[in-house]
């Protein structure tokens, strides 16, 4: 008997999980059939996806896209109408995967914003 036929337990990286799981989540049904194509179990995916949906397996190889959508202020029910801004004090905010939201200047360097949205992201 070979090791296969023992079924014996492998360890998954970080970066496979997460393109098992990506791969899983692109179309109807995929999560069985990926599962059956790499050998593990459907609970163990189902584990998994979870894990990634709610932000504890994540990999930081290099920065990626986000969906994004831009929607406008909600009025407040408030008497006094807030002073207009101005044109210099636009601001982003951004939704992360793991609920979290953060509002930006646009004004903000690039840079920072890259070393910042890491540590918001980790937890």
């Amino acid at each position: 008997m070979s090791v296969d036929d023992l079924g014996r337990r492998r360890d998954w990286s970080d970066e496979e999980k997460v393109r098992i799981v990506e791969e899983s989540l692109r179309g109807f049904r995929q999560g069985s059939a990926t599962a059956r194509r790499y050998g593990l179990s459907r609970s163990l995916l189902t584990t998994w996806r979870r894990e990634y949906r709610n932000g504890l397996l994540s990999v930081s190889t290099s920065p990626g896209f986000m969906p994004l959508s831009i929607s406008p202020p909600a009025a407040a029910p408030c008497e006094k109408a807030s002073p207009p801004r101005r044109e210099d004090d636009k601001r982003i905010e951004i939704g992360l995967p793991n609920g979290r939201r953060l509002t930006i200047p646009t004004s903000l360097d690039p840079n920072i914003l890259a070393r910042l949205l890491p540590v918001l992201d980790a937890s």
